[in-house]
């Protein structure tokens, strides 16, 4: 498997690389709830479970982390994409082969390491339980054991673990390009007696991530912005760079007109 082989330099660089990227490519990026996240116990490790829908995901958890939470990030990536952009393991990614039962026990002990290592920071892993890209309506979610799997083997070297449903979803607002929209539920705080068995525990992620997609797709549809932050703005597409034109010449854009 690929480690994890942190730089401070290869961060640096990624920082002024993706949010280069996210300017270019969407509209805004907007977050709702990760605010509500700063009551946390930071030496609890923390493991967000994601859906995942799209090529971006993965870009913006170091966006995030930098932005929200000052941790130590980590997130899995599988082998055959970490393989192409092995600079990830820059960042804090490492990989998983889920074909291969052994090679994924591997990943689990190693996720359990990190996430139990001493630390001055929060340890904290981004993990997309799905495994594949899947459309983001596709229902029921399915999601592979290992996130509930890692969070039962830290309870094995740490007292307590939070779990938090992150969801993400791309759409048009009336412009050009498309925005970024991420969502955050508050964490679930687990210890040895309280959490329940893999397979439960599972099934239950699997429904609050549909549930929480529901949700953003509810503020979306209905234009329900007020509790997100927007952290992004990108350069200005065509056709507010036609009505800035026009505004200038004294142009109406009054349809009416």
């Amino acid at each position: 498997m690929l480690t994890v082989r942190r730089s401070s330099l290869y961060t640096a660089w990624f920082r002024w690389y993706s949010r280069r990227a996210f300017k270019k490519h969407f509209d805004k990026v907007r977050v709702k709830g990760a605010r509500n996240l700063a009551t946390m116990n930071l030496q609890t490790p923390i493991i967000f479970y994601l859906n995942h829908a799209y090529w971006w995901d993965g870009f913006w958890s170091q966006l995030l982390t930098e932005t929200y939470f000052n941790q130590n990030l980590y997130i899995i990536i599988e082998y055959k994409q970490l393989v192409r952009y092995q600079f990830f393991t820059r960042l804090g990614a490492f990989s998983i082969v889920r074909e291969n039962p052994r090679e994924a026990i591997k990943t689990i002990q190693y996720a359990t390491e990190k996430l139990s290592e001493p630390s001055q920071k929060q340890n904290a892993l981004w993990i997309f339980p799905q495994g594949v890209i899947e459309h983001i309506d596709k229902r029921p979610i399915k999601f592979f054991s290992g996130a509930a799997k890692i969070a039962e083997q830290v309870l094995e070297r740490a007292p307590s673990v939070y779990l938090c449903s992150a969801v993400t979803r791309i759409d048009y607002i009336g412009e050009q390009k498309p925005e970024l929209f991420i969502s955050f539920r508050l964490p679930q705080r687990f210890t040895k007696q309280t959490i329940p068995s893999v397979k439960t525990l599972t099934k239950e992620m699997e429904r609050e991530t549909e549930s929480h997609l529901d949700a953003l797709k509810s503020h979306i549809v209905n234009r329900e912005f007020d509790t997100f932050e927007t952290i992004l703005e990108g350069k200005q597409s065509v056709n507010r760079w036609f009505d800035s034109l026009k505004s200038t010449f004294g142009i109406s854009t009054d349809p009416r007109l």
